[in-house]
């Protein structure tokens, strides 16, 4: 099976679970590292995801991918929190951290320039609002190659 295939029935599995328990499933990864194949999950909840979520959920995703056994070569489980420089996925990730200082990079430039370190204003229509030095820069969703929180002091 592909690592693609494995991550997509991964959130078909984890995803339900993780929510009814009150958990985002904001990323899997599923990949060849080292120390051989990791199944990774980034997990996050209104304030804070703690050392013991991750375990409770490693325990009760774990029991699930063992019952289901379609991952076909040996694989470390991790659970992690998506860190305080969390990534942006969607629209909805955009709403929740509205206010918050973001780096955005674009995979074509807007008004000459494909990085924006500010302030996201607002997400509407498809489009996300970012203040950069008091200058408004309007980004369609669609041209975000990657966005992070940035760590504000």
């Amino acid at each position: 099976m592909e690592p693609r295939e494995v991550i997509e029935r991964v959130h078909h599995l984890a995803g339900p679970i993780l929510l009814s328990e009150g958990f985002e499933l904001v990323e899997v990864e599923y990949r060849r590292e080292g120390r051989g194949w990791v199944l990774r999950f980034y997990v996050d909840k209104e304030g804070g995801i703690t050392l013991d979520d991750c375990a409770r959920i490693s325990r009760e995703v774990g029991r699930t991918l063992d019952v289901e056994d379609f991952i076909e070569v040996p694989y470390t489980l991790e659970v992690s929190s998506p860190g305080l420089t969390r990534s942006l996925k969607g629209e909805k990730d955009f709403v929740r951290y509205r206010d918050r200082l973001v780096k955005v990079t674009t995979n074509q430039p807007i008004e000459n320039r494909r990085q924006f370190r500010g302030r996201l204003r607002g997400v509407l229509e498809n489009q996300i609002e970012i203040e950069v030095d008091g200058r408004i820069f309007v980004v369609p969703l669609s041209l975000v190659s990657k966005a992070n929180l940035e760590v504000e002091f």
